[in-house]
C-alpha cells in the first residue's frame, strides 16, 4: 500500500515537472507536456488499479486539487510576467494624404525600386513602387499615381 502511494506521488511530481519545464523552457505543445499530461493520467489510473474504487477517487480528487492549486498558483505568481512580451504598438500608419504628396510630385530615388524602395520628395522619405520594371538608385522619378498607400512611380528621362 505504501509503495503504490508511492508510485502515485512519484508520477504526480514527474508530471508537475513536466509542466515546469513545458511552460519555461519549451514553450507550445511538446513532448513535455504530453509527456505531463500522460503521467498525470497514469498516476490517477495506477490509483484506480491499485487502490479499488475508493482509493482511485481518493487519488483522483487529489490530483485535482493539487494541479488546480499549481496551475492557479503559477497563473498568478510573476515569474510568468518576467518571461512575457509586455509591449504595446502605439505607432500607427502615415496615410500618403498626411504627407501632402500629389501625384506630378518629382523626387528621387534612394534605393533601387525593384519593383519598390525607398525615395525621396523634397523632406518625405516615403515606399515608393516602380510603374514599370526597375528603377535604379539616385534616379529622378515622378508620382504617377496614388492608390492607397502605395505611391507609384516613374522614372524621368534624362
Amino acid at each position: 500500500m505504501i509503495l503504490n502511494v508511492t508510485i502515485i506521488i512519484a508520477f504526480a511530481v514527474i508530471a508537475l515537472i513536466l509542466f515546469l519545464l513545458e511552460i519555461f523552457l519549451f514553450p507550445g505543445v511538446t513532448l513535455a507536456g504530453i509527456g505531463g499530461a500522460l503521467f498525470a493520467i497514469g498516476g490517477v489510473i495506477y490509483g484506480y488499479y491499485a487502490l479499488g474504487t475508493v482509493g482511485g477517487h481518493t487519488t483522483l480528487a487529489a490530483s485535482t486539487v493539487v494541479y488546480g492549486t499549481f496551475f492557479y498558483w503559477i497563473l498568478r505568481s510573476k515569474s510568468l510576467r518576467r518571461i512575457a512580451l509586455n509591449t504595446n504598438i502605439e505607432s500607427r500608419v502615415t496615410s500618403t494624404r498626411d504627407l501632402g504628396l500629389k501625384p506630378g510630385d518629382e523626387g528621387i530615388t534612394l534605393s533601387r525600386l525593384a519593383p519598390a524602395g525607398k525615395a525621396r520628395f523634397g523632406n518625405t522619405t516615403v515606399e515608393a513602387r516602380a510603374m514599370e520594371n526597375f528603377v535604379d538608385e539616385h534616379t529622378p522619378v515622378v508620382i504617377i499615381q496614388i492608390e492607397g498607400y502605395q505611391i507609384i512611380v516613374k522614372s524621368i528621362p534624362n
